[in-house]
């Protein structure tokens, strides 16, 4: 699998939360995917702007990932 396709896997992983099931849990839910979407960018304009590996800047959006994962608020469609 090449470095770009990991990238973006990673882009993906990062975006693709699980939708807050109350409007109290939009809050958590957002302020989550925010600095995940920040992490993203960061790698993306490392890649694009400075000329990064891609495998390198997956590997550091994996890692920003894990230390923001997405719990800590009710999901859309999970049983309680």
């Amino acid at each position: 699998m090449s470095a770009e396709r990991v990238l973006l896997e990673a882009v993906l992983e990062a975006l693709d939360i699980p939708k807050p099931a109350r409007v109290g849990d939009g809050e958590v839910h957002d302020r989550i995917l925010l600095k995940r979407v920040m992490h993203a960018w960061i790698a993306l304009e490392g890649v694009l702007q400075r000329g990064e590996d891609p495998g390198w800047s997956a590997d550091y959006l994996r890692a920003r990932l894990n230390e923001h994962p997405a719990e800590g608020y009710r999901v859309w469609g999970a049983k309680p």
